[in-house]
């Protein structure tokens, strides 16, 4: 009954389906939850599905998944719905951030790389709180 009710998205670009996205009354059956509850959750920004042009939820598998998770952290964990937007942003925060050091430590091996393949070393330089002022010399312009 499920599978019936559930509508391809439409690449725009090439008429092709992109990925399997559901209704609110099918989204809520895959999740065990009330179609009220997803509207809540939506609201709340828990989990924020596709709009169609009419305004109508679109949930995909992945919104779906997310829905399970808050119901467990819900209902098994005993977390409250303020708890698990916070569990959720920092979960998010913390795959952008592992997403910068992938991106950092990619950067930082051709780095090394491009400097060793020149017969190039790296040295440490130490840090120093020393502050050094310079002012031109004005005699070396006048001779």
């Amino acid at each position: 009954m499920a599978r019936a009710q559930q509508a391809p998205t439409q690449s725009l670009s090439q008429g092709q389906p992109t990925e399997e996205v559901f209704v609110i009354s099918v989204a809520a059956e895959l999740s065990g939850m009330h179609a009220q509850t997803l509207r809540t959750y939506d609201r709340l920004g828990l989990v924020t599905p596709a709009r169609t042009s009419g305004g109508g939820r679109r949930y995909s598998r992945a919104d779906v998944a997310m829905l399970r998770r808050i119901q467990k952290l819900s209902q098994e964990d005993g977390v409250n719905l303020a708890g698990i937007k916070a569990i959720i942003e920092l979960t998010r925060e913390n795959e952008d951030l592992k997403g910068e050091v992938a991106q950092l430590r990619a950067e930082n091996e051709h780095i090394r790389q491009h400097s060793s393949s020149r017969g190039g070393e790296l040295v440490h330089v130490p840090r120093s709180t020393a502050v050094v002022m310079w002012t031109p010399n004005a005699r070396r312009g006048r001779r």
